[in-house]
């Protein structure tokens, strides 16, 4: 297979191609080119991978020769999953060990059967009203800051708990840490549990770890779900407050998987950009995995987190992508990180440009879950954010801008300005009364209560909804659906096909053929 990298000179308008051999880069070579990269490559051992993988020697050299092998110079060595915490003294030769070969090692936990069972997702989410779970919690985090200066959390630092005990709580509108009571400003299951969990971070893992390790850094991890976040207790602004980093899953898997489908790609796009402009440069890596996907899937989740800006992708996890379509997997990722290393070096010198796409934080979706990423697959290129894009040249609104309370006087002066607006059915429904949306810059997208209904729009019907929303831009696109288009404001772009066939586009005048689940990168030439 032929990956090609294509750069314009735009003062000559001449086609600077490089293209990488059929294998790549040699494997040795991988681990030497990701040394010097602005995107790292590292993987994480579970505490069961820890035991299984990592208790003998020949099993280290194993692990240490695959990283190697992948371009991977960082791990995650994990202490604690599903009830079991790994041997202290096995976890911390496999730190010398790591260490001792040239790699970054940090600790993670993963919060899974801390105590006592949630109401909700049984024998996996914890009850964290539950103050022997607290206790628990607090000891995990002791434990592992005594091992590493830095521990990253897992996504399932949550709760969906509704036992008698937390609704007793939430109607009382109190939180209990230890001896420590703290008030919650309202008494919905989401005021409760955003509370709960916030204070539970800053006094029983921050806090606790702290004290241990007084240098300990405190990675938060971000699901997929964005949509959800504070249904579940993750306050996504106090939160990325708090701790020292945050980070994004970006596994979207195949759309078609039985199990593990119905996300499309561009939502590693979206979700990275979105939670990078909360956290900005705290905001640092995604995490990805083989779950539900063929080799051409994976490799565009790496496309997706690269793209975003991430500067650092994580390969969960190492026991997992020994099995199953893993192999396969990174056989097929090994291939593309030397061009993976090269488009995140020409992403972190430029800035993106596009549609605003409005999402404040903790946001409710109503019947418009998701919509972002279905409007990604539409060829419209989105700048994401979490504050109204007052200065942006063009913008997309859906529900979820309702929950900013000065949304319609703020709307209409952005229509007043005489800026292309897209806005979904669903938010113009509850507008109407409010926003003159009448007016001919103003475009209703029927989503009708079903996002993945846009993936259905023919090409005629996108090249009319894209002609008016891109003319700010200086730019027109011509194409099909399922294809992402990613701007930057020195006149580069990248276009990524998510269809399996071959594509032929037109961009700014521009014929481009775009094979099946491939992509176009032109870059300008830096001075």
């Amino acid at each position: 297979m032929l990956f090609v990298l294509v750069a314009v000179n735009w003062l000559t308008c001449s086609i600077i191609v490089a293209a990488g051999s059929e294998s790549g880069a040699t494997e040795a070579k991988l681990w030497d080119l990701a040394k010097n990269e602005a995107h790292r490559f590292s993987t994480l051992f579970t505490a069961q991978n820890v035991r299984d993988h990592l208790s003998s020697e020949e099993g280290i050299n194993t692990a240490v020769d695959w990283c190697k092998k992948t371009a991977i110079t960082k791990v995650y060595i994990e202490t604690f999953r599903d009830g079991y915490q790994a041997e202290q003294k096995t976890l911390q030769h496999a730190k010398e060990r790591f260490t001792a070969e040239g790699f970054r090692v940090s600790g993670c936990v993963t919060t899974t059967r801390t105590g006592k069972s949630s109401t909700g997702w049984k024998n996996i989410i914890s009850c964290y009203t539950d103050k022997a779970t607290q206790e628990k919690l607090k000891a995990i985090f002791e434990f592992t800051a005594g091992l590493f200066d830095e521990i990253m959390i897992d996504d399932v630092w949550f709760t969906d708990c509704k036992c008698p005990e937390c609704d007793t709580a939430r109607k009382a509108k109190t939180v209990t840490i230890g001896d420590k009571i703290y008030s919650v400003t309202g008494d919905s299951w989401e005021d409760y549990r955003c509370e709960l969990m916030v204070r539970l971070s800053r006094d029983y893992v921050l806090g606790a770890a702290r004290q241990v390790n007084p240098r300990v850094k405190i990675i938060i991890k971000y699901p997929q779900w964005y949509d959800n976040f504070h249904e579940r207790g993750y306050e996504v602004l106090r939160e990325t407050a708090d701790f020292d980093w945050t980070w994004v899953g970006t596994e979207t898997r195949d759309y078609n998987d039985k199990r593990w489908g119905g996300t499309v790609q561009y939502e590693a796009y979206f979700i990275m950009r979105w939670l990078g402009g909360i956290g900005g440069e705290k905001c640092s890596g995604g995490w990805y995995d083989w779950l539900g996907t063929t080799e051409r899937t994976y490799v565009e989740q790496a496309r997706q987190t690269v793209l975003a800006g991430a500067r650092e992708s994580m390969l969960f996890c190492y026991g997992g992508l020994q099995r199953d379509t893993g192999p396969k997997n990174i056989l097929a990722l090994r291939e593309n990180i030397p061009e993976l290393f090269s488009t995140a070096g020409e992403v972190k010198r430029r800035s993106i440009i596009g549609l605003a796409a409005y999402k404040p934080a903790n946001s409710h979706p109503e019947k418009e879950g998701r919509v972002f990423d279905f409007i990604g697959m539409m060829g419209l290129p989105l700048m994401p954010c979490h504050e109204f894009p007052e200065n942006a040249p063009a913008a997309f609104f859906s529900v979820h801008a309702l929950k900013d309370s000065g949304l319609a006087a703020k709307l209409s002066a952005f229509i007043a300005a005489g800026k292309p607006v897209l806005i979904t059915d669903g938010l113009a429904e509850q507008l109407k009364e409010k926003v003159k949306l009448d007016a001919p810059n103003v475009h209703v997208l029927p989503v009708k209560g079903v996002p993945k209904s846009l993936l259905m729009l023919s090409a005629n019907e996108l090249n009319a909804i894209r002609t008016p929303l891109l003319q700010p831009l200086q730019t027109s696109f011509s194409a099909p659906n399922r294809m992402g288009l990613y701007l930057f404001s020195d006149g580069s772009y990248v276009v990524e096909n998510f269809n399996d066939e071959e594509v032929k586009v037109e961009l700014n005048g521009k014929p481009l053929n775009i094979a099946g689940r491939g992509w176009i990168q032109q870059w300008k030439e830096n001075k």
